[in-house]
C-alpha cells in the first residue's frame, strides 16, 4: 500500500504543482503579497495531499520558543518537505535560497516575486554582504527568514559543514536566531519515490543567546540542531524506520 499511495501522491504532486504554477503566472504583474498567498496555497494543498493520500502528518514542538517579532530560523534540511512547511506556519516568510534556483523556469521568477533572499555560495565576501543587506530589509519589513545552514539536503543521521552566512546574519542582523530540528528525511528522502506514513516532528529550540563570537555561535547552533535532529530520528515512528530500511 505504501508504494501505491506514494505513486498516487507523486501524480497528485505534479498535477497540483502545474496547476498552481499557472495560477502563479497570473500574479506576476500584481503586488507581491498576492504571489505569496498563492505559493502558500500550493504548500497547503501539497500537505493536504500528504495527509490524505500518504497518511503523513506533522507536529510542531516548542511553539513557546517562537519569538513575537520577526526572527531568523536556522533549520536542518533533509527533505523537500522542509521547503514548504514554513509557508504554512508563518504569515509571510522569506527563504534564503542559493542563486542557482533562479534558473529554474517559472519557479525562479515566482521566488523572486516573493522577494526570497538569494545567495551566491561562491561569491565570497561580496555575497555575504548582499545576504546580510537583503536579510536586514526582510526583517525590517516584519517578515521571518528561513535559512538552511548546511545549504543542501542532508540524509538523516548525516551532517554537512554549516556555511558562514548564518553566522554573519547572527552578528549583523538585529533579530533572534532560532534553531529548528526535524526528521523529515525518514519519511520523504531525497529523490525518493516512497513517501512514508507517520508524523514529522518540527521542533523549535530556544534562540541562540546574543553576544557570542562567530565560532562560538556556529558551534552552539550546530550542536543544538544536530543533537535535536538525531534525537528525533532515534525516536521516530516504527513505520518510518521500516520504510527507510526497505528503500535503502
Amino acid at each position: 500500500m505504501t508504494t501505491v499511495r506514494s505513486a498516487l501522491f507523486n501524480i497528485y504532486f505534479y498535477v497540483w504543482l502545474i496547476f498552481m504554477l499557472l495560477i502563479m503566472a497570473f500574479f506576476l504583474p500584481l503586488p507581491r503579497i498576492g504571489m505569496m498567498r498563492t505559493v502558500q496555497a500550493w504548500a497547503r494543498g501539497m500537505h493536504r495531499g500528504l495527509k490524505v493520500i500518504v497518511g503523513l502528518d506533522d507536529r510542531v514542538i516548542g511553539r513557546e520558543n517562537i519569538p513575537d517579532g520577526p526572527a531568523i530560523y536556522a533549520c536542518k534540511h533533509q527533505s523537500t518537505w522542509d521547503t514548504s512547511i514554513f509557508l504554512i506556519l508563518f504569515n509571510d516568510p522569506a527563504y534564503v535560497m542559493k542563486k542557482e534556483l533562479l534558473a529554474i523556469p517559472l519557479w525562479g521568477w515566482f521566488a523572486r516575486k516573493c522577494e526570497a533572499v538569494f545567495v551566491d555560495r561562491d561569491g565570497g565576501a561580496g555575497a555575504l554582504k548582499s545576504l546580510v543587506r537583503d536579510t536586514q530589509k526582510v526583517i525590517a519589513d516584519g517578515r521571518d527568514v528561513i535559512i538552511f545552514p548546511e545549504g543542501t539536503r542532508t540524509a538523516p543521521g548525516k551532517r554537512n559543514p554549516y556555511f558562514p552566512g548564518v553566522a554573519a546574519l547572527y552578528k549583523m542582523v538585529d533579530a533572534p536566531v532560532v534553531p529548528v530540528a526535524l526528521n523529515s528525511g525518514l519519511f520523504w528522502g531525497r529523490r525518493a519515490f516512497l513517501k512514508l506514513p507517520g508524523t514529522i516532528p518540527l521542533e523549535f529550540l530556544p534562540a541562540i543567546p546574543a553576544g557570542l563570537d562567530r565560532r562560538e555561535f556556529t558551534e552552539q547552533l550546530e550542536a543544538r540542531i544536530e543533537t535535536a535532529a538525531d534525537r528525533l530520528c532515534d525516536t521516530a515512528e516504527p513505520a518510518a524506520a521500516e520504510g527507510e530500511t526497505e528503500s535503502s
